[in-house]
C-alpha cells in the first residue's frame, strides 16, 4: 500500500506541474484588480487567499501562477485547481475533495466500534476530515490483519463509499467475521528423552479445553508460538541438552479456514554434564566469594538457567562495589566425544562509577521527599546495586504506587558517572465511599469512610470510618505518620467507638460496647526491622443474656459489667517482602505483646510468620503460621472476650467463623488461651488475566486449633481444610472468596464451604 501511495503522490505532483505549466503559458504579466474564487463549498475563501503569492494591486506572472497551483494542490483539500483571467481579475476555480460525513460498521463483533474509530482517527480517517481513498485502503488492510491475529482467518472486510449532498461521503465498513479458527493439533516430532505430553504442557497455545473459551489460548498467534518455542528450548537446555535445536515449524490451516495444525520438528542432541567451571579476569572481590555464587559444579548436568543465574549474581555482586557495568561472560569449551562442557567465566568489572543524580518520575501527586526518604543510594556516592534495589523495594512497600521501576543511565561524556531514575506509577490511595460490604461473618455491612493513605502527597495516613455490620459497629478516626522524625520514627493514634454483638456467631451470645483510643510509636532498627510501643485506654460495657454460657455469666457476676483499663503494647517486626500489594518473595514476621492493668488484668503474646517463595515468575508458594498465648493477671482469669478463636475466612477456611476450639455444654464456642494456626498456599494469576496482578487464585491447605486453660495441646485435635481461593484488590475494596473442603472434621463441627468478604477487610 505504501508503494501505491507513492505512485499516487507522484502522479498528483505531475498533474499539478502540468497544470501549472499550462496555466503559465496562458498568463502574461498583468496587474491584479481583484481576486475571485469559484467552487468553494466548505473551505473559507480566506484559506485560498493565504496560499496565493499575489494580492490585489500586484503584478501576476507565470512564475507566481505555478507557485499558486503547487501550494493549493499541496493542501490536499482540492481535487482540481485552475487559474483564469477575466478583465484583469484573477479567478481561482477549485474542486474540493469530499469530506467524511459518517463512518458506519456492520457485522463487526470482535472489536468495539469506538475502539476502531479511534484507530482510524489516528491514521487520518475520521468524520469531518478530508476523504482519502488510500488511507481507507490502508485501514481496510490493517483491520484484516487484526482479524488474522485473533484467529479469524475467514474474515472478510469490504468498504463502501457513498456520495452525499454538499460534497460529502459516507463510509460503510462491512465485516463478515466467520468462525474462529481453533488449534486442533500440536505435534512435536523428534522428542525421545521426554514424553510429548510433558513438552506440550510447556506451551501456552493448546487445543480447545474447558477454560480456553476464556483464555483464548486455542487461537493461533505467531508471538505466542515464538514464546512457546523459547520455553521448549529453555526446558531442554536446562536439562543438559546443550545442542538442542528447533529445525522447523509448520503451521497449516484447513481449506475451510476453521482448523489449525502446528508441527514442530526438533533435534534434541546429546545430554552434557559440566566438567569444570573456572573464573578469570579481574575479581576485585575475593575469588572465594565469587565462586560461591556459581550454581553449576563439576559433575552437574548442564543448565542454562543456573549458568545465567550465576553470571548475573557475579555481575550484581560487583555492582554492589560500584561497578555498574560489570559483565560476567561464560565461555564454553565443548567436548562432544565425552559429552561434557567446561566454562571459563570471564569477569570484566569495567570502570567503577559514581551516582551523579537520583531522579524520580511519575509522581504527579506524591511529593518527591516521600519517595526520596526511602532511598538508600545517595547522590555522589559509589554506585551500589544492592542499595538501589533496596530503595526500589522500600518505595514499593509504601503502598502508594502500583508499579516501581528503576534504571541506570550513563552520563554522556563521563564514563565514571551514572544517573539513577526511579519511575513510579501512582495508585489511588484515597477514597470517599458509601457502600455495602458482604461477608459470611458480618453478612451485610453498611459503611461510610473518608480514607487517604497518602494525604496531600505527604505519605501520611488519615481516615474516618463508620461501619455497621451484624457483628461489629464501628466509628473510628485514625492517623499515622510513618516519618514523625527524619530518622523514620513513626507515630499514630486511633479514637474509636465499637459495639460487638456475638449473637450471630458460633460463640455464646454477648455484647460489648467499647470507647477508647490509643497512641503508638515505631522505631526502625534496620532497613527491614522495626519495633513499636503503644498505649491504649478503653472503657467497656458488657451485656450478657440468660442463654449466655455459664462462664460468661460467672465473669460478669464476679467482676461486674463495666471496665476501665489501660493496655501497654510492644511489638517487633521484620518485613522483607518485595511488595505489599502482590507479594512474590520475602518474609514477614511479627511478634506482639499486650499487658493490661485496671479493671481488666491480662496479657496476650502473639507471633505471625509469612514466607513467600517464587517458584517461577508467576507462581508463588506462601507459608503462614500464627501462634497466640494469653492469660489473666493478679489472680483474675482471662476475659472471655479477649480469648482466641479459630475458623472462618481469616484462619481455617471451610469451618464457620470462630467455631473451632473449646465448647460449652450447649455447643457454643467459648475460645481459649492458646492458638495454633497455619496455612500453605500455591498462588498464581487468574488464567487470561496475568496483566492484572492483584487478581490471583490459590490452592490452599489450612490447619488450626484453640486450646482452653489446662487443656493439653494435642495435634490430633487439629482441624484441616483444603480448597481454592480467589483474592482481588478491586477499586471498591478487597475481595476474598474461598471454596473449602474440611478434613479431619468431628461430630458437632460447624462447616461452611463457601466463604467470602467484599467491601471491607473484617
Amino acid at each position: 500500500m505504501l508503494r501505491h501511495a507513492l505512485i499516487a503522490a507522484v502522479l498528483a505532483s505531475s498533474l499539478a506541474l502540468a497544470a501549472a505549466g499550462a496555466a503559465a503559458q496562458a498568463f502574461r504579466p498583468f496587474t491584479v484588480k481583484d481576486i475571485r474564487v469559484e467552487g468553494l463549498q466548505r473551505t473559507e475563501a480566506g484559506t485560498i487567499f493565504s496560499y496565493l503569492p499575489v494580492k490585489v494591486g500586484e503584478t501576476m506572472n507565470e512564475e507566481k501562477a505555478q507557485a499558486a497551483l503547487r501550494a493549493l494542490y499541496a493542501t490536499g483539500f482540492f481535487a482540481d485547481v485552475r487559474l483564469e483571467v477575466e478583465n484583469e481579475v484573477l479567478v481561482v476555480f477549485v474542486q474540493e475533495r469530499p469530506s467524511v460525513a459518517q463512518i458506519d460498521f456492520s457485522g463487526m463483533k470482535e472489536f468495539e466500534p469506538d475502539a476502531v474509530r479511534k484507530v482510524l482517527r489516528e491514521q487520518g480517517l475520521a468524520e469531518g476530515r478530508i476523504f482519502d481513498r488510500s488511507v481507507l485502503e490502508n485501514a481496510e488492510q490493517e483491520l484484516k490483519r487484526q482479524y488474522l491475529s485473533r484467529g479469524l482467518y475467514a474474515a472478510e472486510v469490504q468498504t463502501t463509499v457513498t456520495p452525499l449532498e454538499r460534497n460529502r461521503v459516507g463510509i460503510n465498513i462491512a465485516v463478515t467475521e466467520g468462525e474462529v479458527a481453533k488449534i486442533r493439533g500440536i505435534n512435536i516430532v523428534g522428542a525421545e528423552a521426554f514424553k510429548e505430553g510433558e513438552l506440550l504442557d510447556l506451551f501456552v497455545l493448546r487445543t480447545p479445553g474447558w477454560l480456553t473459551w476464556y483464555t483464548k489460548h486455542d487461537r493461533y498467534s505467531r508471538e505466542k508460538l515464538a514464546a512457546d518455542l523459547e520455553s521448549l528450548r529453555s526446558f531442554y537446555q536446562d536439562r543438559g541438552y546443550l545442542d538442542f535445536a528447533i529445525e522447523s515449524t509448520q503451521v497449516s490451516i484447513t481449506p475451510d479456514r476453521r482448523d489449525i495444525y502446528i508441527t514442530v520438528n526438533i533435534n534434541e542432541g546429546e545430554r552434557y554434564t559440566v566438567s569444570d567451571v573456572q573464573l578469570s579476569g579481574q575479581m576485585l572481590v575475593p575469588r572465594e566469594e565469587l565462586e560461591k555464587l556459581i550454581q553449576l559444579k563439576p559433575g552437574d548436568v548442564f543448565s542454562r538457567e543456573k549458568l545465567a543465574a550465576s553470571t548475573k549474581a557475579i555481575a550484581e555482586r560487583l555492582g554492589n562495589e560500584g561497578y555498574a557495568f560489570a559483565n560476567a561472560n561464560a565461555i564454553p569449551a565443548v567436548d562432544k566425544e565425552k559429552r561434557t562442557v567446561a566454562f571459563n567465566v570471564a569477569v570484566d568489572p569495567g570502570r567503577r562509577v559514581y551516582v551523579r543524580r537520583v531522579e524520580v518520575a511519575g509522581n504527579t501527586k506524591t511529593r518527591d521527599e516521600v519517595v526520596r526518604r526511602e532511598m538508600r543510594q545517595l547522590e555522589g556516592a559509589y554506585y551500589d546495586a544492592s542499595k538501589i534495589q533496596l530503595s526500589r523495594r522500600r518505595i514499593d512497600r509504601t503502598g502508594y504506587f502500583g508499579e516501581v521501576n528503576v534504571e541506570t543511565q550513563p552520563v554522556e561524556g563521563s564514563p565514571d558517572q551514572v544517573d539513577v531514575l526511579y519511575t513510579v506509577k501512582e495508585r489511588a490511595t484515597g477514597a470517599l465511599l458509601l457502600g455495602i460490604g458482604f461477608s459470611t461473618v458480618e453478612k451485610v455491612a453498611l459503611s461510610a469512610s473518608i480514607r487517604q493513605a497518602n494525604a496531600f502527597g505527604t505519605g501520611k495516613f488519615v481516615s474516618a470510618n463508620v461501619n455497621s455490620g451484624n457483628v461489629n459497629r464501628v466509628y473510628a478516626l485514625s492517623y499515622f505518620n510513618p516519618y514523625y522524625t527524619i530518622d523514620g520514627v513513626s507515630q499514630g493514634f486511633d479514637v474509636y467507638k465499637r459495639r460487638t454483638d456475638a449473637s450471630s456467631l458460633a460463640v455464646g451470645p454477648y455484647v460489648t460496647d467499647a470507647l477508647g483510643g490509643g497512641v503508638k510509636f515505631g522505631y526502625p532498627v534496620s532497613e527491614v526491622t522495626s519495633v513499636d510501643f503503644g498505649l491504649n485506654l478503653e472503657s467497656v460495657k458488657l451485656t450478657t443474656f440468660t442463654n449466655s454460657p455459664q462462664g460468661y455469666l460467672d465473669f460478669a457476676r464476679d467482676f461486674g459489667n463495666e471496665y476501665r483499663y489501660g493496655a501497654l503494647t510492644a511489638g517487633w517486626q521484620r518485613d522483607t517482602r518485595d511488595s505489599v500489594i502482590v507479594t512474590n518473595s520475602g518474609t514477614f514476621m511479627r511478634a506482639s505483646s499486650e499487658l493490661a492493668q485496671g479493671d481488666l488484668q491480662y496479657y496476650r503474646l502473639g507471633y505471625q510468620h509469612q514466607w513467600f517463595y517464587p517458584l517461577t515468575r508467576i507462581y508463588t508458594l506462601m507459608l503462614k503460621g500464627d501462634l497466640g498465648y494469653a492469660g489473666g493477671l493478679g489472680g483474675r482469669p482471662l476475659p472471655f472476650f479477649k480469648a482466641y478463636y479459630v475458623g472462618g475466612p481469616d484462619s481455617v477456611r471451610g469451618y464457620r467463623a470462630f467455631s473451632i476450639g473449646p465448647h460449652d455444654a450447649n455447643g457454643n464456642a467459648i475460645g481459649g488461651n492458646r492458638k495454633v494456626a497455619g496455612s500453605a498456599e500455591f498462588q498464581f494469576p487468574m488464567p487470561g488475566a496475568t496483566a492484572e496482578q492483584s487478581l490471583r487464585l490459590a490452592t490452599f491447605f489450612d490447619a488450626g486449633q484453640v486450646y482452653g486453660q489446662g487443656e493439653k495441646v494435642d495435634l490430633g485435635d487439629f482441624r484441616y481444610s483444603t480448597g481454592l481461593a480467589l483474592s482481588w484488590f478491586s477499586p471498591f475494596g478487597p475481595l476474598r472468596l474461598s471454596w473449602a473442603f474440611p478434613i479431619h472434621k468431628r461430630s458437632g463441627d460447624q462447616l461452611q464451604r463457601l466463604q467470602f468478604t467484599f467491601g471491607t477487610g473484617f
